[in-house]
């Protein structure tokens, strides 16, 4: 069973945003919420598009349905529908969540500030 982000209200919040519902003109979308789900969760993973598991559909499909409403703003849309109300889940962030890289902690040489005359004599 795969675990969803969206609820049911969020859900009905945007569904009348998604192309491909019926009664627009066109193809209609097998599973539009379906496939939000599967964008939220490469979103939510970070696994690359090949990984999307079959429950979601063909990774491919996929792929080339999130293109094509990248590019014509649908995911902007569907965002300013759900920031009105956020959820502040992951509003925090400190040294706990964020780790500093190896890398980042002194440069060759340690400090370029050095301690004054008083403090050394001390």
């Amino acid at each position: 069973m795969i675990r969803t982000v969206l609820t049911d209200a969020q859900w009905e919040r945007i569904a009348p945003l998604v192309p491909g519902k019926k009664g627009d003109p066109g193809r209609a979308g097998k599973d539009n919420r379906r496939f939000v789900e599967g964008v939220l969760w490469v979103v939510r993973t970070g696994a690359p598009w090949r990984d999307v598991p079959e429950y979601f559909g063909n990774w491919f499909s996929v792929w080339k349905r999130f293109r094509r409403w990248a590019l014509k703003g649908i995911f902007e849309k569907l965002f300013l529908a759900l920031s009105d109300e956020p959820d502040f889940e992951y509003a925090l962030i400190d040294g706990t969540i964020v780790k500093v890289h190896q890398h980042a902690t002194g440069a060759k040489g340690g400090l370029s500030i050095r301690p004054s005359a008083d403090r050394a004599a001390a």
